[in-house]
């Protein structure tokens, strides 16, 4: 009977995905209408149909903030969502841990103590003032993946997941304790700091867009190409190396393109907490644990839950802006504690 239930929810999938794409369709338009100015729904379509074909764009409708403005935030956002929820499913898929995200590796922590390392001591790039902060973080991934993993191998051969999840709790609350030294001395940059390390998407531009659709595409293309690995560790990486799955291989795989996807998102957002572990969740509920479907589908959910989320954070107590990562952490707190309470009445 239970089988038959999950046979028929999947028979639905197209149905549902096409209502999610459409949900994060009206999603951000709602989120480029609404703002400290508001614009009506005619005149943001308009606008941005306009800019896409080249044609003029009349002088009543805002240009500036459509275009310069909420538009790159939205789509930096969408892109964000998607890719910390794509990463949270594919965590607790390969780690088969209900509690597992991306940042249980401690990768999304190392890439902020980058970040932050980047932006205390003003390093830059050649040319661009913000690459100093991207490379940097993507490095600090890199440098937190290889201990992590390297510490787990030499406690654990086998590379079992609780070895894994173990040091990379243990790394986060020895990074977070790191940010929070810096920040102290950092006195110069304390505020803008500590409200980056919250999470914010303010300032963005298409630049950043592109470099997040960009790691979108080629992350999210091996996550969705392991799939079926993801489906056969459900079962157990023993039933899984027996059917021909090479589990060291694949772990590699995703622990590194989960890691290079979470580094893009973190120099940009800064730390975002609770997306990728509470919008798995959701999609699992409306879709069911194939992989094959789950992972799409955490694409969108992941992406509409950001957006709401940024939303609130900016018209809540407008003008003042609230950190995204505020709104994120309330509303992943609560989640926590129910998924936590499920799975221990689920044992």
């Amino acid at each position: 009977m239970k089988d038959a239930r999950m046979l028929k929810r999947e028979r639905f999938t197209p149905l549902t995905c096409a209502l999610l794409a459409l949900g994060l369709l009206l999603t951000m338009i709602l989120c480029v209408c609404v703002g400290s100015v508001r614009i009506s729904f005619a005149d943001t379509v308009t606008a941005v149909w306009n800019a896409l074909w080249g044609l003029p764009i009349p002088q009543n409708i805002a240009k500036n903030i459509i275009l310069n403005v909420r538009l790159p935030r939205v789509l930096c956002v969408a892109l964000s969502g998607a890719a910390l929820s794509l990463c949270g499913a594919a965590m607790q898929g390969l780690l088969r841990n209900p509690l597992a995200d991306g940042s249980t590796m401690g990768v999304s922590s190392g890439a902020a103590l980058g970040a932050v390392i980047a932006m205390a001591t003003g390093f830059t790039l050649p040319g661009s003032g913000y690459g100093g902060i991207m490379v940097t973080a993507m490095a600090f991934a890199f440098g937190s993946l290889a201990l992590i993993l390297s510490l787990a191998f030499a406690l654990d051969r086998s590379l079992a997941t609780s070895s894994i999840i173990l040091i990379g709790v243990i790394y986060t609350m020895f990074i977070s304790s790191v940010i929070s030294l810096i920040i102290t001395f950092a006195s110069d940059h304390t505020r803008s700091l500590s409200f980056w390390t919250l999470g914010s998407f303010s300032g963005v531009n298409y630049d950043q867009v592109r470099l997040l659709c960009l790691a979108l595409i080629v992350c999210g293309f091996i996550l969705l190409r392991f799939a079926p690995e993801l489906n056969a560790f459900a079962i157990g990486e023993d039933n899984a190396r027996h059917i021909g799955v090479n589990v060291k291989r694949v772990k590699l795989v995703i622990l590194i393109t989960v890691s290079v996807l979470i580094g893009v998102c973190v120099s940009i957002s800064g730390t975002v907490s609770f997306v990728g572990l509470v919008m798995p969740h959701i999609a699992r509920m409306l879709v069911g644990p194939n992989h094959k479907r789950l992972l799409p589908a955490s694409l969108f959910s992941g992406a509409i839950f950001l957006l709401l989320a940024d939303l609130t954070a900016r018209t809540l107590l407008s003008p003042i802006e609230l950190s995204i990562g505020v709104v994120t952490s309330i509303v992943g707190a609560a989640a926590f504690v129910v998924i936590f309470c499920r799975t221990r009445k689920g044992r």
